[in-house]
């Protein structure tokens, strides 16, 4: 047996796929293959996420099964180029085929209409005149040309003993032609039998159209539901301004490596993952971190690439590039995300694989009930009529569309928001979640101290207190004081030139600056050196005398009591665990409206408050930094881990926030939820279509007011609910 260490992945890029059926097909062809562990397909993206055992089967196996089972199936390159995006090549089929499509459907049912207009002339047809060959030659050619796809996937499906929805339209299409063929070849046949000399050729052609129709406005829906990945890898500059020595040279995004010095002008985006190494701007990261406001950005700070430099001119140092950047795992995860199947699937699976031969009983029960108890004179008119309006309305078109392509939607809308959703089964989780455990440090709050406040008395002002400390405090390690001295470079101070420096580790430091003496530190310090001074922080005495106190805090992040105030609101149980003392959390927790707290919690211990949540009957999503959190994040029902810069697949995660806001879980719940409604609602409607309306195609509704449903209107029904169910879910983009 394989460990999960031996175990490949391939994405096979399917062709041929056109119902849940195909799917199923597809994905039993794939599993049977001896060293196959699991495969997933895709109808929305036409594709096959394959886990195998490379030691007992390599992927030209794989794509062999599939053409064995009548497809084509093509396997993707394991790590495309960043600039290149990894659906281009399923985006160029589609529109060849959207073109394809286009001129078929407007052919057949320009022809059929014409057919029916000549049909229903006044007089009665002949077909034993010369109308009815030249009627079945225009049929014969058009409906081969417009349906040569179809036809040809079922016969390929009858030699693989199978079915489709082609083998649905085939039967139904080829039904009325073949009767009307047989009715114009040989007449005086048809009459001794006591066939009804009618014509169904522009029955066929209007349907083959409609049913073309139909894919060809499912598939301009679908191209439009991968619109987000496609903005994702078009995020990416082509090329990058680097260093090299004096001299600045533009090279192709693939040629940077690991440590080059990239120049970032004012305007432009920046090409790579690094860490600012001259200059300083403010850079927009809102199409991957989903934060509306831009980021200052000094010396040593992180910066993504794809984001947008907006103010000044950067020097970065490369740190990350190609499939190791963010916006490559982003990308990545994303189309993983878009791949997999949520567990609402499964239901799918199991009618899918019933469906059609269903239908082909329903089908022949329907066409021998009316030829045995139809009434005298209508019975072959009335049995191929309603034969043929089962066959066509019951194509399971919509039932494979519904999860996919709503999934497809709603994982790519995420990731516009900065949200990473993992999987189906993450995403169909967070809809059903009851209670939610936030982690304090980087996740209500920035995880770093910064200058909250400053107290000073007179004569001091405060921005001459923090010119001070600041400038006593440049090249410090300590948070507390690079949180000063941050602070001063936000408010733009000019930092007095330091003469002399003495640190006591844990106290304070003293320093000479110009003519003054300063004395920054705890109270002990300052009386240390003959200054009384009370209270907490920063407390700061010039020339031997106290100035004033700074206070430096893990401040709350600005969106936190918003984003637990909408958790409440989505009728969610909020809880802050934390390892900090009683008396600070509880703070914070009063600041942002968290009423359940656990404090003094050691890190390995998170886990096991959560693990008690759920034996009390919660659906737990824990958000913590995907650090110290690991174990608490993976024992959750949903975890959810707060990512920065390049830190965008914590493996213990099931969703990630790319940026540090709160207000991602809250959008990342709702997206879940307003996914889930979309599929149910696709589900819903395709079901309710097939069991309301093949009793009415049946010809339920003739013995009450002689109702029938023309084979006509069951194609255009078919059509429109596969591309309603489609465009439902792209409503998600709006989201």
């Amino acid at each position: 047996m394989s460990t999960t260490e031996t175990l490949a992945e391939s994405t096979l890029d399917i062709e041929g796929m056109t119902c849940a059926s195909c799917v199923n097909r597809v994905a039993k062809a794939l599993t049977r293959v001896d060293g196959v562990v699991e495969a997933s397909v895709n109808l929305a993206t036409e594709t096959a996420a394959v886990t195998y055992d490379p030691r007992a089967v390599d992927a030209t196996v794989l794509s062999a099964a599939v053409a064995k089972a009548g497809y084509g199936g093509t396997v993707r390159a394991a790590v495309p180029e960043l600039t290149a995006d990894p659906g281009a090549g399923l985006d160029a089929r589609r529109d060849l085929e959207i073109a394809t499509l286009r001129r078929r459907w407007q052919v057949a049912l320009v022809t059929g209409l014409a057919l029916m207009a000549v049909m229903y002339l006044p007089g009665d047809l002949d077909p034993m005149g010369w109308l009815g060959p030249v009627l079945l030659v225009v049929a014969t050619v058009v409906q081969a040309w417009a349906g040569q796809d179809i036809y040809r996937q079922a016969w390929t499906n009858l030699k693989h003993r199978t079915t489709s929805m082609d083998t649905l339209v085939a039967l139904g299409t080829g039904t009325a032609y073949g009767y009307s063929a047989f009715v114009v070849l040989w007449p005086e046949l048809a009459e001794r039998w006591g066939l009804p000399l009618h014509l169904y050729f522009e029955t066929a052609l209007i349907v083959v159209a409609l049913v073309l129709l139909g894919r060809w406005l499912e598939l301009k829906a679908k191209k439009r539901t991968a619109s987000s990945l496609r903005a994702l890898v078009g995020l990416a500059p082509a090329t990058a301004r680097v260093l090299r020595g004096d001299v600045e040279v533009d090279v192709p995004l693939t040629g940077v490596v690991v440590g080059d010095l990239v120049r970032v002008r004012p305007g432009e985006k920046l090409p790579v993952d690094g860490v600012v190494t001259e200059g300083r701007s403010a850079v927009d990261e809102s199409m991957l971190t989903g934060e509306s406001l831009p980021v200052d950005k000094t010396v040593g700070a992180a910066v993504i690439g794809a984001t947008v430099n907006t103010t000044g001119t950067l020097v970065v140092r490369t740190t990350a590039v190609g499939a190791d950047s963010a916006l490559a795992q982003i990308v990545r995860l994303v189309e993983d995300a878009q791949a997999s199947a949520p567990p609402i699937q499964r239901l799918v699976d199991k009618v899918s694989a019933w469906f059609v031969p269903a239908v082909l009983v329903v089908a022949l029960v329907t066409f021998l009930s009316w030829l045995t108890f139809g009434p005298e004179g209508q019975r072959v008119t009335l049995a191929i009529g309603t034969t043929i309006a089962v066959l066509i309305i019951a194509c399971p078109c919509a039932l494979g569309l519904a999860t996919p392509t709503a999934v497809m939607v709603g994982t790519g809308r995420a990731a516009e928001l900065g949200i990473l959703i993992g999987d189906g089964l993450a995403l169909e989780t967070a809809r059903r979640l009851t209670a939610v455990v936030l982690d304090k440090t980087g996740t209500i709050t920035r995880g770093r101290p910064d200058l909250a406040a400053v107290t000073t008395v007179d004569p001091w002002s405060s921005d001459e207190l923090v010119a001070l400390v600041a400038a006593a405090e440049v090249g410090s390690e300590h948070p507390v004081g690079e949180a000063v001295v941050r602070a001063a470079r936000e408010r733009g101070l000019t930092l007095p030139t330091v003469d002399s420096f003495d640190s006591t580790p844990g106290h304070g430091v003293v320093a000479e600056i110009g003519d003054r003496t300063v004395v920054a530190g705890n109270a002990a310090h300052l009386a240390a050196h003959g200054v009384t001074a009370y209270g907490a922080g920063i407390l700061v005495a010039v020339d031997g005398a106290y100035a004033g106190r700074l206070e430096v805090t893990d401040t709350v992040k600005p969106s936190s009591a918003a984003a637990v105030a909408q958790l409440r609101d989505l009728g969610l149980e909020v809880w802050m665990v934390t390892g900090d003392h009683e008396t600070s959390a509880r703070a914070v927790a009063a600041e942002v409206g968290i009423d359940h707290v656990l404090t003094d919690v050691r890190p390995a211990d998170k886990a096991a408050r959560v693990a008690e949540l759920q034996a009390a009957g919660h659906v737990v999503a824990m958000v913590g930094d995907g650090v110290n959190d690991a174990p608490a994040l993976a024992g959750a029902d949903l975890g959810i881990a707060i990512g920065t810069g390049t830190d965008v697949a914590v493996a213990a995660s099931d969703v990630t926030l790319v940026g540090g806001d709160l207000q991602g879980v809250v959008s990342a719940i709702d997206l879940s939820r307003r996914t889930v409604r979309t599929i149910k609602q696709g589900l819903v409607w395709a079901f309710a279509y097939n069991v309301l309306l093949i009793p009415v195609a049946a010809g339920a509704l003739y013995w009450w007011h002689g109702l029938l449903l023309d084979p006509v209107l069951a194609g255009a029904a078919m059509a429109l609910s596969s591309v309603s169910v489609v465009t439902n879910a792209l409503r998600l983009r709006r989201s």
